[in-house]
């Protein structure tokens, strides 16, 4: 059995690594809660550093993004637990501003870019009917962080994915 260069290069890799990047006392003042689809993730990193001029931000990623912070199905002891998760974070590192990014097929987008969080708890429904749940979620988690009473400013983006597999942002209101 031969060995490939691959293998070779990971065989001798040390066991720790140090990063060049330094670490600072100071948080970051942006969180951005998405859903932790990979498929997504350069995709949101260059639409928060290129669009929205975000580089430095803690991230709250959990299947469903913002989606998950909504109980009301099946999953009310797991959002609960999150929405508790979401105000420590706002509260002990200070956040100014929220960031809730939802995804899924844009109208003419493929089927498989719909949220798996989403394909799970509402089996058998359209791309449309799961875009406008993640519409009243996002209504809910408003209201919901109203009630906080937290000085947190939010703002709510879709990742629709296109037909052509671009990824667009659009302003969730």
């Amino acid at each position: 059995m031969s060995i490939t260069a691959e293998q070779k290069g990971s065989e001798q890799k040390a066991a720790a690594y140090t990063s060049k990047a330094r670490w600072t006392p100071e948080r970051p003042r942006v969180l951005v809660t998405c859903c932790s689809d990979g498929r997504l993730q350069e995709a949101i990193d260059e639409f928060l550093e290129n669009y929205l001029n975000i580089c430095d931000y803690d991230r709250f990623y959990a299947p469903g993004g913002p989606g998950a912070l909504t109980p009301g199905r099946y999953e009310f002891l797991r959002a609960t637990q999150y929405r508790d998760d979401l105000a420590f974070l706002i509260r002990a590192h200070k956040v100014e501003e929220l960031l809730l990014i939802f995804h899924g097929p844009a109208p003419d987008g493929p089927d498989e870019a719909v949220c798996a969080y989403y394909k799970r708890i509402l089996p058998h429904t359209s791309a449309g009917q799961v875009r406008a749940q993640q519409a009243q979620d996002l209504a809910d988690l408003r209201v919901y962080l109203d009630d906080l009473r937290l000085t947190v400013r939010t703002r709510a983006y879709r990742a629709e994915v296109l037909a052509d597999k671009r990824v667009q942002f659009v302003l969730m209101t």
